[in-house]
């Protein structure tokens, strides 16, 4: 029970004049505000000032210090500022924007029962206000606890949070509550404010429910007050994309009630609780809201658009469906019982094989951010606000766009005007694409191309933090072009290169600049894939690899370090994927059935008709590099040179293995079977002149498991910090289905040995391209798993 009792000794002859004495004094108004994450003392924190009228009351609330009407008597007001603060534990971590998230553990749920239960007992306690700590919400739900659960099977570790806390103590209680929201209120903490009577907010604080992303559902009543506070077509819309709104946003939607500054938050949200209690606003359950739901038979309508949209674009995510099912049974039972479906679905799909992939691939993605000796060495990143990129073709015009869409300056460096207004022109189409897609505002698109320069010669370089040479893939041209730039650039500026293959080594012999050269590998197009490899040499400083890892910060990528080496990660796992449909293809096996089976299996796109799409002479250049380094595991065949030599360059002519004709469906090209002729005569590999006979699973797995080979060897050798890497490479750099967790991740599922047993069979059949690494042969007859650490 709070009391006097419950302030320190050392502050108790401060507030003592000030609290109400004996039997005779006037009962406290008292609004009390809960704070998530703020500490796990209960105390109060400030002086209790008391009114004699209602007047001063009012006065006292414009006063920001708060002292200026105290007064020793208590009168009939008794009006503490900010009253008590009932802590919980905060938790810190360092995440990608580097912000205290108050997530949501197990023990700060309990604390908040027990801390509401105490308020509901208080007869002084008449309202509460529920805020965050330092300025902030909450994020929701620790996902270690989602970890745990999956870790050990046990659902009971999850929290009983929708029903218990948010129904029984917070909603439907006489005392209304009032969430004060600063900085974000996501899924779970969203979920907290949806149960309280009003949602106070601070001016372009981050709103939204993006548990989907992660393979469940909102747990906690979200799936059913959503809709009641912005509608069903906007809620379906949040919940299917997972996108995030902005308060003012918010505000117009019906899920914020006021905006207005931080300084004002506190005192906004406890007069707007004050207000309910004194009757002048009404106390608002929301889970009863029916106005904005519509006629039952138009919002059937929009589930039923919101299952075709799912089953089109959520293919092996079964939380999209899922969601919309309990929507759509809280409309048409009632919330109570969309509620308890909530519940139940949210707990099954806890478990599930999607859910465990995509949380591991969101906590390799926070793994990935801490690099031993690297991000602990105690280096402050520096500000990178200009950069020159050399060479404005498909890559460097994609870099430029993903720079100046996040406000950085950039010199585009080209060898002539023609090519230069032809750089130019790339990135406005980018960035118009983007406009078009609603994945970049409008009005921000003038500015964003004012930030853009063009140029002819390094002269502007002597200004720029940083340098990214994108030209095609010649070893000779980009050792010359660092030659050049690191005349005219300050001594302190970085010198990067795109290249996706090239020792880095190697580009930067010439120069006198080896610790502040490295490789910053984006992958094409550039603006809208999410994955940047930061390579570093062994002479790359900290402080550099520091700064850029800043720099992915801010421009929206996912980064991983790994260590200087032909074709880095994410192309040395890449090429073996291409390889692999090539010799099937020499082996006889059709390949617009290769390209389906790999869709059917959740790529995007199947190999082939990537090599169509982006070129065929970036995949030659790259299968070089990659051949002279591991030539003795790979498979080298003519196809693609014979593709070249027929005058085929893919879509870009209009001819490769399909045929693209404008306004037509995408059509194999029958004719490109004679091509596939004379490569099997070439290459002559065919089992007995016959086409080997495969089934489907075989198909997939002739492809992947090579993958999963080279995978293991990159572990082996050390170039990527940790095996978790390598599934971000996958997935964000090569578009691996994330609901598998990446190519290790997947790979465990099924099984070390499985694999290696595989691959050795084809090795035999086949040739040294199967041929197993000693990292797999190792884990599988220790029964080790291959994305376990060492």
């Amino acid at each position: 029970m709070l009391d006097r009792g419950s302030v320190s000794a050392s502050h108790a002859s401060q507030y003592a004049p000030l609290m109400p004495q004996g039997e005779a004094s006037a009962p406290a108004k008292v609004i009390v505000q809960i704070a998530i994450g703020a500490g796990s003392a209960i105390k109060v924190v400030h002086r209790v000032a008391v009114f004699p009228s209602q007047a001063e009351k009012t006065d006292y609330m414009s006063d920001p210090a708060g002292m200026a009407n105290e007064r020793a008597a208590p009168q009939l007001f008794v009006w503490p500022k900010p009253w008590l603060q009932f802590g919980l534990a905060k938790l810190k971590l360092d995440y990608l924007h580097e912000l205290e998230f108050n997530y949501v553990k197990l023990e700060m749920i309990d604390g908040l029962k027990k801390t509401y239960d105490e308020a509901m007992r208080r007869d002084d306690v008449k309202a509460i206000v529920l805020t965050g700590a330092s300025g902030k919400f909450s994020s929701g739900l620790d996902i270690t606890i989602i970890q745990e659960v999956q870790k050990t099977g046990d659902i009971s570790i999850a929290p009983d949070a929708s029903v218990d806390l948010v129904i029984n103590r917070i909603e439907d209680v006489k005392k209304p509550s009032v969430a004060a929201i600063q900085g974000f209120a996501i899924g779970g903490g969203l979920e907290l404010a949806m149960g309280c009577s009003a949602r106070i907010s601070a001016p372009k604080a981050q709103l939204g429910l993006p548990e989907l992303k992660l393979g469940v559902i909102p747990g906690c009543g979200g799936t059913q007050r959503l809709a009641r506070l912005v509608g069903l077509p906007k809620a379906i819309d949040m919940l299917l994309s997972s996108n995030l709104i902005t308060s003012e946003e918010g505000k117009e939607l019906g899920l914020i009630d006021s905006v207005v500054s931080p300084d004002e938050l506190l005192t906004a949200s406890r007069q707007w609780a004050i207000d309910i209690v004194e009757g002048r606003r009404s106390q608002i359950n929301c889970l009863h809201k029916s106005d904005k739901l519509g006629h039952i038979l138009l919002s059937k309508k929009l589930l039923e658009t919101a299952r075709e949209h799912a089953q089109k674009n959520f293919q092996n995510k079964p939380q999209y469906q899922a969601c919309i099912d309990v929507i759509e049974e809280g409309i048409i039972s009632g919330p109570s019982s969309g509620i308890l479906k909530e519940d139940r679905v949210f707990k099954e799909l806890l478990l599930s094989k999607t859910a465990k992939s995509l949380v591991h691939v969101f906590l390799s993605e926070r793994a990935a951010l801490k690099v031993p000796r690297i991000t602990d060495s105690g280096f402050k990143a520096r500000n990178i606000d200009r950069v020159a990129v050399v060479g404005g073709g498909l890559m460097g015009s994609g870099i430029a766009s993903a720079l100046i869409i996040n406000n950085i300056h950039v010199i585009l460096k080209e060898v002539n005007s023609e090519y230069l207004q032809k750089g130019v022109k790339s990135i406005a189409a980018n960035l118009q694409g983007l406009v078009k897609r609603a994945e970049f505002p409008h009005d921000k698109l003038e500015n964003a191309l004012s930030l853009l320069k063009g140029a002819l010669d390094y002269e502007e370089f002597k200004t720029v933090d940083m340098v990214i040479e994108a030209v095609y893939e010649d070893i000779s041209l980009k050792q010359s072009i660092f030659e050049e730039i690191e005349k005219f650039c300050s001594p302190d500026c970085i010198l990067a290169s795109n290249t996706s293959t090239i020792d880095l080594n190697a580009i930067g012999e010439r120069t006198n600049s080896q610790d502040r050269i490295l490789g910053v590998h984006l992958f094409s197009p550039a603006h809208l894939m999410p994955l940047i490899e930061i390579i570093l040499t062994e002479r790359t400083s900290a402080q550099v690899i520091c700064d850029v890892m800043k720099l992915a910060k801010i421009i929206r990528k996912v980064p991983i370090v790994v260590k200087n080496c032909t074709c880095f990660a994410a192309n040395r796992i890449f090429l073996p994927y291409m390889q692999a449909a090539d010799l099937l293809a020499n082996l006889g096996v059709d390949i617009f059935r290769i390209d389906r089976v790999i869709c059917e299996f959740g790529m995007r796109i199947g190999p082939f008709q990537l090599q169509d799409l982006s070129g065929y002479g970036v995949y030659l250049a790259g299968l070089k590099e990659f051949i002279a380094a591991y030539g003795e595991r790979s498979f080298q065949s003519p196809l693609v040179q014979l593709m070249v030599d027929s005058g085929r360059a893919g879509k870009s002519n209009g001819k490769g293995y399909y045929l693209y004709e404008k306004d037509s469906w995408l059509k194999p090209d029958p004719s490109v079977l004679q091509i596939l002729e004379e490569s099997r005569k070439l290459t002559s590999i065919i089992p007995d002149g016959k086409p080997i006979s495969v089934t489907d699973q075989e198909i997939a797995e002739m492809i992947f498991f090579p993958v999963v080979n080279e995978a293991c060897r990159v572990v082996d050798e050390g170039i990527v910090v940790q095996a978790s890497d390598i599934d971000i490479a996958s997935v964000h750099g090569m578009k691996f289905p994330a609901h598998y967790g990446g190519i290790l991740f997947w790979a465990d599922s099924i099984g070390a040995e499985y694999i290696y047993s595989r691959l050795a069979s084809w090795s035999e059949a086949y040739g040294n391209f199967f041929k197993p690494s000693n990292f797999l042969k190792d884990r599988a007859t220790k029964s080790i798993l291959l994305g376990e650490s060492s």
